[in-house]
């Protein structure tokens, strides 16, 4: 079986380029002449009258801005009205392999295109159909602050507060990484300066993250799995005894995410692309910045018939890399050597972020002084009072009794 190309070839050369002996335009006049019909007639480059029928070019070419590689808009057009005049598309074959030792059991299924030339036309050569070979990328992510974060826990002291960490993955990978924890935030406000880490490899054709794993543990060979490139970062708070607690969450498509914010106060749920106002939102492609940084939403899906939450705000800065360029400019994960490109500080964490009970002395002074230095410096007061009472009762008597005697 074979067919005609479902659409003018976009990208010039590869499987993708046109294949048949003949351009749509000769192919077109070739099907009135077999029909009986009269020949198209063509009003400029744009339009053609064939069969009774008018066909416009606009009223396929739906996508607005033509790209330079689309081609020739007369054989755009007689592709377009060839394709309505019932003509069989291009399509795949699928046919399963069978052994004749067991012919019931399938052994498989084989993919194929067929292209049917008659001799006396011209035979274009054959086409190299090797599958792409990836390209080697590395993702890097800086997470810089945080903000507006729900407070999740309630310390022993009446307080809100929360031990807030960021945890990031390129979906599809198995391997998460996270920052640090900055522990007992009262305001929200978490500060980490902590470098994410992921090499991938990339299929620019398709747009897509190829992965090659086990499809379980006994598995000898690995399959190739491929995935839209989405970065996904979430919030949480750390617990000790307990299972940590899910905050918020966002995620990007490295191909087409929302745009980045300047600032934390300008950010909101209407950001995201899939907002519940239905609001545009201007879109970028990381691959074609190769950098992008600022602030991002961090949201929980609510119930049925619950809207979005906000529940807190992210900065962070996001880079991609060739193999060449990161090995020309190295970075080490979280804070580790080589901590260039760039260079992270320690974040600075106001002296309230510490994990109470591996400092004692500072639980004394950041959490009891704090809330309670009134109530204790009113009982020392107190004892002081109860302790001066005390001896008054209790030297009174015999002070009393020396001067009595003293007179006599």
């Amino acid at each position: 079986s074979s067919g005609i190309n479902a659409e003018w070839p976009l990208r010039p050369g590869g499987p993708y380029k046109w294949r048949d002996a003949e351009l749509p335009r000769q192919i077109l006049e070739k099907w009135c002449a077999t029909q009986a019909l009269p020949p198209p007639v063509w009003r400029g480059n744009s339009q053609v009258y064939v069969n009774g029928k008018t066909c416009c070019l606009r009223d396929y070419e739906t996508r607005g801005q033509v790209h330079k590689d689309w081609g020739p808009p007369e054989e755009r057009l007689a592709l377009y009205t060839l394709l309505d005049l019932g003509l069989v598309p291009e399509h795949i074959e699928t046919r399963t392999l069978y052994n004749p030792l067991r012919p019931e059991i399938p052994q498989g299924k084989i993919q194929i295109f067929v292209d049917i030339f008659p001799k006396s036309a011209t035979i274009p050569p054959p086409i190299n159909i090797t599958p792409r070979a990836p390209q080697d990328l590395q993702l890097r992510v800086i997470v810089y602050n945080v903000q507006d974060v729900v407070l999740s826990d309630t310390s022993f002291t009446g307080e809100k507060m929360s031990d807030i960490y960021v945890k990031g993955w390129l979906k599809g990978q198995d391997k998460k990484q996270k920052t640090d924890v900055h522990y007992r935030s009262l305001n929200g406000e978490g500060n980490f300066n902590w470098r994410y880490v992921f090499p991938f490899k990339y299929l620019p054709a398709e747009e897509v993250m190829v992965i090659k794993k086990k499809e379980h543990f006994f598995s000898l060979d690995k399959h190739e799995e491929k995935h839209p490139v989405t970065f996904v970062c979430q919030i949480w708070d750390n617990d000790i005894f307990t299972p940590d607690d899910f905050l918020g969450l966002l995620e990007l498509n490295l191909n087409f995410m929302p745009k980045a914010n300047k600032f934390a106060k300008s950010v909101s749920l209407d950001d995201l692309p899939d907002n519940e106002k239905g609001k545009p939102v201007p879109m970028v492609s990381l691959f074609d910045q190769k950098n992008v940084k600022g602030w991002w939403p961090m949201y929980e899906e609510g119930g049925p018939d619950q809207p979005r939450e906000l529940t807190g705000k992210v900065e962070m800065e996001l880079e991609i890399l060739s193999k060449e360029d990161a090995e020309a400019k190295p970075a080490g994960k979280g804070q580790e050597e080589p901590n260039e490109n760039p260079h992270l500080d320690p974040p600075n964490r106001p002296a309230t972020s510490f994990l109470w009970f591996t400092s004692p002395w500072k639980s004394l002074r950041y959490i009891i002084w704090n809330n309670y230095k009134w109530y204790i410096i009113g009982g020392l007061v107190l004892l002081l009072i109860i302790a001066m009472v005390g001896l008054f009762i209790y030297s009174a008597p015999g002070a009393l009794s020396t001067k009595l005697i003293a007179k006599l």
